[in-house]
């Protein structure tokens, strides 16, 4: 149920702005084997669909396509790299640049929460840091710099990685005496979180999902990485 849940969360992705995503017919009146055979070509015409978008993708449209099959670390790190770079990999206290789309797997009202497209505002941290304003979530950083079966990735390159909560945003969804959500933004923990102002709706749907008390339980977090080079875009 986790892969389905996950391959439909990567499908949406991968529907370019302007096509619509599929939308299966409701059974009306139907019995029950019916509906299960309506219910598998739903899932059928989804991969089909997700497929066929793919080869519809340009550039400027999305950060990563047509991407091989995904690996698994021994943390629970998923990856699969659209583009290897080139260069040399980064390493503790390497400044890193990067933009990312980011989604979820858990969300009611679509997949996707926020790309840095939207505000031309590359995502920056410093591998291994402890500071305020240069953390990273664990996973990010095993993404980008390696470790436990994960090659690193070179500037230039493109990642897509799935990121368990273990490594994810798990520490803001402890809960806080008297408190719904944490105090979580830009700047203040772990990143990457959308920018506010510049991406209220945005920041407001990841809160809801990774930085809510009320919600213990966190999906597991899909990004598309593009890595820059030490020196930034």
């Amino acid at each position: 149920m986790r892969n389905a849940a996950v391959a439909v969360s990567l499908s949406l992705l991968l529907v370019p702005p302007g096509v619509a995503a599929f939308q299966p017919e409701q059974p009306q009146n139907k019995n029950h084997n019916d509906v299960l055979e309506t219910s598998r070509r739903a899932i059928l015409q989804r991969v089909v669909t997700s497929a066929a978008a793919a080869t519809l993708l340009q550039p400027q449209n999305a950060l990563a396509a047509d991407l091989p099959p995904f690996q698994t670390s021994s943390t629970g790190l998923q990856w699969s790299d659209a583009k290897v770079g080139s260069g040399q990999p980064f390493s503790k206290g390497s400044s890193v640049a990067m933009d990312y789309t980011m989604q979820t797997t858990g969300a009611r009202y679509g997949t996707k929460i926020y790309s840095t497209a939207n505000t031309n505002n590359p995502f920056r941290f410093v591998v291994g840091s402890t500071k305020e304003g240069e953390l990273a979530i664990k996973g990010l950083e095993q993404a980008i710099v390696g470790g436990d079966g994960v090659p690193p990735m070179l500037p230039g390159g493109i990642r897509r990685v799935i990121i368990p909560s273990s490594l994810g945003y798990e520490s803001l969804a402890k809960p806080i005496p008297g408190m719904q959500f944490q105090d979580c933004q830009e700047g203040k923990g772990p990143g990457p979180i959308p920018p506010v102002p510049e991406a209220f709706e945005e920041y407001q749907r990841f809160k809801n999902i990774y930085c809510n008390a009320n919600r213990p339980y966190q999906p597991d977090l899909v990004m598309d990485i593009k890595l820059y080079s030490k020196r930034g875009p």
